[in-house]
């Protein structure tokens, strides 16, 4: 059974950094498209970074335009694990945050999920 947990969310300060992870198991995702995504108090749920594996080229990183240039997405596949490395947090960073893998299709479209991080930023 494939599971995606995420952990790391919390409450911190705006300008502050905080690094979330996702562990996955039950299966591999090495060659797998793996992304984060947020959902906001009354806000559709959105895309913030994915990682995908370009042949030839390993992986590489895309970001919303909202946390380009602050966010980090990273993965270290001997732990299964991925990473989104948030600095120069802003309030309007307040969320809950998705990890996903294995993208079928559209830039929303993944296969697995997991329940979320809160991470809340205060002014």
């Amino acid at each position: 059974q494939v599971q995606l947990v995420e952990s790391g969310g919390r409450l911190v300060q705006a300008g502050d950094s905080l690094r979330l992870s996702c562990a996955a198991s039950g299966r591999t995702f090495s060659a797998d498209a793996m992304g984060w995504f947020r959902q906001a108090p009354g806000k559709e749920r959105e895309f913030v970074a994915v990682h995908t594996w370009i042949t030839g080229r390993q992986y590489a990183a895309e970001y919303a335009d909202s946390v380009k240039g602050r966010f980090t997405i990273s993965r270290d596949n001997s732990k299964n694990m991925l990473y989104l490395q948030m600095n120069s947090l802003k309030p309007e960073d307040t969320a809950v945050y998705y990890c996903a893998a294995s993208r079928r299709g559209g830039r929303d479209d993944y296969l697995y999920w997991g329940q979320g991080t809160q991470v809340t930023v205060s002014a």
